[in-house]
């Protein structure tokens, strides 16, 4: 997929690996419609643009309401002209709970961000890609998304979600001008793992975790992600955390769980 002279949509655009994939594409020459539910986020994205910004058009939407979501392709088209490709960025966690300790408030937030809002954003965008000569959908799922990391059960879950998803738009989607690719992040330092109250430090200090968990930077996770997404790789994995242990549960999915809840556990007490 080539970003020059493109108009990309981007959610979660107002900070992390969001943020990052925006002043990256812009960076390539593209146009960017940037998505988000907070304004001072959008700003200082546009400023750390600069000169860039003349391509970016920003976008206040919240992506688990269906009905705003659904005039959003309209107001990208009428900024940019057109829509070449749709990258479902935008993200929430949990604090480290057990299944049985999360509240029903916490389960739908997180399920409609992580899953509702990536699948009304792909239904509502998909009829504009369709018609152009070449388009991409890229989600944005997880590496709990492929493996079960304790306390992080609901997160993993609407992930999981994602992940089934986009792989079955993937095989629908095969014989269009679509491309279509799922994302696999591992540790990233965002605001996203802020929100968990736990300092990056104390989970590398817990079971000899500082040796595997080595959080990325969101900068070098936005250019994997797009390099990946230019060469039009289908599953795209983030970090050598991710890489190991797509390998690890692949070949023993068993010991890649407990390998997972020895270093994890200790949040949780398990």
């Amino acid at each position: 997929m080539k970003f020059t002279n493109n108009t990309f949509v981007i959610t979660g655009g107002g900070n992390g690996i969001g943020r990052q994939l925006v002043l990256n594409l812009l960076a390539r020459g593209a146009r960017v419609a940037a998505v988000d539910i907070y304004q001072d986020g959008l700003d200082e994205t546009a400023q750390m643009a600069g000169g860039d910004s003349s391509r970016l058009s920003r976008h206040i939407v919240d992506i688990t309401d269906r009905d705003a979501v659904s005039v959003l392709p309209e107001d990208v088209i009428k900024a940019h002209g057109v829509v070449d490709g749709l990258i479902n960025n935008a993200g929430v966690i949990h604090p480290f709970t057990g299944i049985q300790e999360m509240d029903t408030g916490t389960i739908k937030r997180v399920m409609e961000i992580n899953f509702f809002g990536t699948l009304h954003m792909t239904t509502s965008f998909l009829p504009y890609l369709r018609e152009r000569p070449e388009a991409c959908i890229v989600n944005i799922s997880s590496m709990g998304g492929f493996l079960p990391v304790p306390g992080q059960g609901i997160y993993g879950a609407s992930k999981s979600a994602t992940k089934l998803f986009t792989e079955a738009l993937y095989a629908e989607l095969l014989k269009t001008n679509i491309q279509v690719s799922v994302v696999f992040p591992g540790g990233v330092r965002t605001e996203i793992v802020d929100q968990l109250g736990i300092d990056s430090q104390a989970l590398k200090s817990l079971a000899g975790i500082g040796a595997f968990f080595n959080p990325m930077s969101p900068e070098k996770a936005a250019m994997r992600i797009i390099k990946g997404v230019e060469k039009g790789c289908f599953q795209i994995y983030v970090g050598i955390d991710s890489i190991f242990m797509n390998v690890l549960y692949r070949l023993n999915s068993k010991l890649a769980i407990k390998l997972i809840t020895k270093q994890m556990g200790p949040l949780l007490d398990v």
